[in-house]
């Protein structure tokens, strides 16, 4: 099967809703015939209407030709039987996540439709070879999982199941391509590329508010100012916590109950109280009004120091450098340099500023031998813009008044710290590499390549860089180092560090030259 079977061919679309009406919308734009069918009595033609308008919007903001928006309207047919729309080359299937409706369904479709027709479904957590089991010919079903709204997300996830045949997936592809969009292959295996991946975004966020080392704010403010578009409570908030909750126990249970994607009970609590977010005006944050301003913290300056040294190589070590070379020069004189001491921060004479790898602040004491120890997050964009909100702790032992000089030395860095309990790998770090971490073993079991992540987390969710281009950026020995402190800390399988990765470590120490499966991480 090539694109030239399906270029212009005619489509249905079943499901009248928010999924399948943007589905209708972007093929119709295509310049496909579509017909749109509801089980529900006059969903399709509700559908069309509120197209209608959606359309007349984006001509009044000159987003769109009259033209064009009118063509693709009257392109548009809804039906109300199947066995109007048999003539279709290509269905795809945006019904209520249920494996049994689905199956149904599209038992139903191989009667009514020709045999060379793609039956696609655009589910985002079902197994694709489930629905197509009992099927006369599985080989033509394949996912085709688009991202909410459907006309704007560009991404589109073109899932195999063990019996999809390889020519429909290209085509698919092909497809999806011609109608502006970018597809990335993915095996059908529990929340596919983006829904798997994703899961340690809330799940690093919701343990740190169960441990209660942070506020739901604070978090948010660390992570947008890391570059994602919104924090994990914010964003839970308007997923809806039945949902996002509900997606988390399918990928746990579909996963054999895999302490890596074990729910949390304070979604659980949420969810059982009501406060669903957005949808019920009350979640991590009161609806309107959403996330509140934090508030502005003035520090103090920090006290005159005799010695600053800058500790460490690397991107992060060389911005400190610079940064406390502007944050002495009103004294005249600037930090020393020292490469090769195992660690990277700042020594302010006898105190400790460091670089998270992981461990919570009273261990790097315990290693370093010093009492006054803080330990700041992984910024994840260099140079730091001024003002950027990170987190740091301080370790317990020590004394009084070197939590306040932490924080004075961060601000006068150019940050806006914000405190968080000793907890391990802080919240960027910690987040970061489980997405890393999630991501290498989806690829080691071949579900996506290096690739496709990247696009995918980056187009699926708006990330703001792929968790593959997150490891060149830092390095293997980096992240393996923070899950190791995560699993000391925690015990269990939570943290344990993908194979993938093992490897590439191994790859790396050994010198090795790369090769198709380490080439990514050993940049």
């Amino acid at each position: 099967m090539t694109l030239s079977t399906l270029a212009g061919a005619p489509v249905l679309v079943v499901g009248a809703g928010i999924m399948g009406s943007g589905i209708a919308q972007v093929a119709a734009q295509a310049g496909h015939p579509v017909f749109l069918h509801d089980a529900r009595a006059g969903a399709a033609t509700d559908a069309k209407a509120k197209l209608q308008s959606s359309l007349a919007a984006l001509v009044a903001k000159g987003r769109m030709d009259p033209a064009l928006a009118e063509q693709a309207l009257a392109r548009i047919e809804p039906v109300s039987e199947l066995a109007a729309a048999s003539g279709a080359r290509l269905v795809v299937e945006a019904i209520v996540e249920n494996l049994e409706a689905k199956r149904a369904l599209f038992a139903e479709l191989e009667r009514v439709l020709g045999e060379d027709a793609v039956l696609a479904t655009n589910t985002s957590s079902i197994s694709v070879t489930a629905i197509a089991n009992g099927l006369k010919r599985p080989q033509r079903l394949v996912g085709m999982h688009f991202f909410n709204p459907v006309p704007l997300m560009k991404l589109v996830e073109v899932v195999s199941g063990l019996q999809t045949d390889c020519g429909v997936a290209e085509a698919i592809f092909a497809l999806a391509k011609a109608w502006g969009k970018v597809p990335v292959h993915a095996r059908s295996t529990p929340g596919f590329i983006v829904n798997r991946i994703a899961r340690p975004y809330y799940a690093e966020t919701l343990a740190l508010l169960l441990e209660q080392a942070a506020t739901p704010q604070v978090l948010d403010a660390c992570l947008r100012a890391a570059g994602f578009r919104m924090g994990p409570c914010e964003l839970m908030d308007l997923i809806g916590h039945d949902t996002n909750y509900a997606v988390t126990n399918s990928v746990y249970e579909a996963n054999f109950y895999d302490k890596r994607f074990v729910p949390s009970l304070v979604q659980r609590e949420m969810v059982a109280g009501g406060l669903l977010g957005r949808k019920s005006g009350q979640g991590f944050y009161a609806y309107p009004a959403g996330m509140p301003a934090l508030p502005v913290a003035v520090h103090e300056a920090p006290a005159t120091a005799r010695e600053v040294v800058v500790h460490g190589s690397g991107p992060v070590a060389d911005w400190l450098e610079q940064a406390a070379t502007t944050a002495l020069a009103p004294q005249g004189w600037g930090p020393a340099r020292i490469q090769d001491s195992g660690w990277t921060g700042l020594a302010i004479d006898g105190a400790r500023l460091v670089l998270t790898d992981g461990r919570p602040a009273r261990v790097v004491a315990q290693a370093l031998g010093v009492a006054d120890v803080a330990v700041f997050d992984r910024p994840l964009v260099l140079p730091v813009a001024p003002g950027t909100a990170l987190a740091y702790s301080v370790a317990p032992q020590a004394h009084s008044t070197w939590a306040s000089q932490a924080a004075a030395w961060l601000a006068a860095l150019g940050l806006a710290p914000l405190p968080l309990a000793d907890a391990p790998g802080l919240i960027v770090a910690r987040t970061v590499a489980m997405l890393v971490n999630e991501a290498a073993d989806a690829v080691l079991q071949g579900v996506c390549s290096p690739e496709g992540a990247d696009a995918a987390m980056k187009l699926g969710v708006n990330y703001p860089a792929g968790p593959f281009e997150w490891l060149a950026g830092w390095s293997v020995a980096g992240v393996v180092g923070v899950l190791e402190a995560l699993d000391a800390e925690y015990r269990g399988e939570r943290y344990r560090v993908s194979p993938w990765l093992r490897r590439a470590q191994g790859a790396s120490a050994a010198h090795l030259p790369p090769s198709p499966n380490n080439v990514r991480s050993s940049a």
